[in-house]
């Protein structure tokens, strides 16, 4: 802890055979033991010993490729295709940007799902509608994501068959319009930056 009360960010560095040291706490750690500090919210950063180079994003990213090999499989390959595809195009600039809002977006429903999941506890037949329910928005949300990320695309139009089909009853179509005006929220947050 600084003079201030904030924790002050973890140092954290990368030798030539590829151990790491933390220099918090004097010792050598692996890449689970930084993965827990991103899960208990740790500020660390990962730096070269003999360069200083900032290797952060490197060692994070390695900690996913890690994660998904031990078969913790967060990232669908689709996805993963699409966000290569990113790479070196002219959209590359606003993904990050857009990247971040939508997971920030997507924790607080996470946050939001917690605390009605702990009230419902009493009912187990409640907690499944209710994780239900929020399958679906993250679903729909994810889905909307992936339009915008490909808008030229001609399969990118509205979803084709038994999904189009069925008319969607009353609290469905709130949610869809929920989930539109959260998106026109984020393309506007994007125009800023992109215009910033």
């Amino acid at each position: 802890m600084s003079a201030s009360g904030k924790t002050s960010k973890i140092t954290i560095k990368k030798y030539a055979n590829r151990r790491l040291y933390d220099t918090s706490a004097s010792r050598y750690v692996t890449l689970d033991h930084l993965r827990d500090l991103v899960k208990e919210n740790a500020d660390f950063e990962v730096v070269d010993a003999k360069t200083g180079e900032d290797l952060t994003r490197g060692v994070l990213a390695q900690i996913i490729f890690e994660e998904e090999a031990k078969g913790a499989n967060l990232l669908p390959v689709e996805f993963l295709r699409q966000l290569i595809g990113f790479y070196g195009d002219s959209m590359q600039a606003f993904v990050p940007g857009y990247l971040k809002m939508s997971m920030e977006g997507f924790m607080r429903q996470q946050d939001e799902l917690r605390e009605k999941m702990t009230g419902a506890m009493a009912s187990p037949a409640g907690s499944m509608a209710l994780l239900e329910e929020q399958t679906r928005r993250n679903m729909a949300m994810f889905e909307q994501a992936m339009k915008m990320f490909t808008p030229f695309n001609p399969g990118s139009g509205p979803v084709s068959g038994a999904a189009s089909a069925a008319p969607a009853p009353k609290e469905k179509s709130d949610d869809v319009k929920a989930l539109r005006d959260e998106l026109e929220a984020m393309r506007a947050k994007l125009d800023k930056l992109a215009g910033g």
